[in-house]
C-alpha cells in the first residue's frame, strides 16, 4: 500500500502511524466509498504509486511511494488539485516532515497556522498551509 510505505519511509521526518495496516485499508476503502471526497491516483505499469484524496477546499492525503518521489509525481497530482480547487486549497502537515512542507512551498502553499498537535491523532506539532491562486494583474 503506497500510504503505509511512504509513511514508514518518512520516519523520523513523521511520526509512526498509529494504526494497523488493516486499519489503514479500512479507512481508505471508506475514503473512496465517500462521495464528498475526490480520489485521483498515479499509476507505473497499472500499479498505484501515489495518490491525493481531497475535496473543493481541502487536501486530505496526498503520498508518493518511495520508489517513485521525485519523478514529478506529487507535482502532477498537486496540479490537479490546483486545477481543480482554482479559488485555493488547505492541508495539514507534520512540523517534523521538513521534506513535505519544503514540497509544498516550492508549490506555492503559504504556511498560515502552527499547532502543538494536540488535536491530530499522533499528538504530533502541525502545520496547515494554504495555496492561494495569484491574482491577475
Amino acid at each position: 500500500m503506497v500510504y503505509t510505505a511512504a509513511r514508514v519511509a518518512a520516519v523520523p521526518f513523521m511520526p509512526v502511524s498509529i494504526h494497523t495496516s488493516e486499519e489503514d485499508h479500512r479507512h481508505f476503502a471508506e475514503v473512496l466509498a465517500d462521495g464528498d471526497r475526490e480520489t485521483w491516483v498515479a499509476e507505473v505499469d497499472g500499479t498505484v504509486v501515489a495518490f491525493v484524496v481531497l475535496t473543493p477546499t481541502w487536501v486530505n492525503d496526498l503520498f508518493v511511494h518511495p520508489d517513485q518521489q521525485r519523478a514529478g509525481l506529487g507535482s502532477a497530482l498537486l496540479a490537479v488539485v490546483k486545477s481543480l480547487c482554482p479559488d485555493g486549497f488547505g492541508l495539514w502537515v507534520f512540523e517534523s516532515n521538513t521534506p513535505a512542507r519544503a514540497f509544498y512551498a516550492r508549490h506555492g502553499l503559504v504556511e498560515m497556522e502552527r499547532t502543538d498537535g494536540a488535536d491530530n491523532e499522533e499528538r504530533a506539532p502541525d502545520i496547515r498551509m494554504e495555496w492561494r491562486p495569484v491574482a491577475a494583474a
